[in-house]
């Protein structure tokens, strides 16, 4: 399976609901001066209207596997996959960035909508993460690695005040 994500095409909305048609390949430099300007250029209406109108929720992004739209013919398990993929890129640029240490991790109940192979990847990509915290309504469906300091919760409380594991 090959996957790609392209920024490089689409189009950039601002507040206004004027964009610019984005195409070709640019550079990381090339987009962050395109984007510090268009912050610079927006600020006036921002304030005047106490709203965000340009940045990364403005844009559209198309995420490419094998070849197709993504939103079109990724199954389930492989939207999952991408959405989850985007969450961890972003905790890893914050691990890389942060002189505090790791983000806290939180994964609620994703296992459930993944295949054994693609949880297996998961609990490998996140094993090494300071805080992780994961919700799963069926403890089958965390990948052993992930079970030690399994807290149970039923109706609110702490289940017998124990932790399995």
């Amino acid at each position: 399976m090959r996957v790609s994500a392209l920024a490089d095409t689409g189009r950039h909305m601002d507040g206004d609901g004027e964009g610019e048609e984005i195409g070709g390949v640019l550079t990381v430099d090339d987009i962050a001066e395109r984007f510090r300007q268009r912050l610079m250029d927006a600020r006036p209406r921002e304030l005047e209207r106490g709203v965000t109108l340009v940045g990364p929720h403005r844009d559209d992004a198309t995420f490419w596997l094998n070849g197709l739209p993504a939103r079109i013919t990724a199954s389930h398990g492989e939207s999952w996959s991408f959405a989850l993929a985007l969450k961890l890129a972003a905790a890893q640029l914050i691990r890389e960035e942060s002189k505090t240490g790791d983000p806290v991790l939180i994964l609620d109940d994703v296992f459930a909508e993944l295949d054994g192979a693609r949880r297996s990847r998961l609990a490998n990509a996140v094993h090494d993460f300071e805080q992780v915290l994961i919700t799963c309504a069926v403890v089958t469906d965390l990948p052993e690695a992930l079970r030690h300091d399994t807290i149970r919760i039923e109706a609110g409380t702490i289940a017998n005040g124990e932790t399995d594991g």
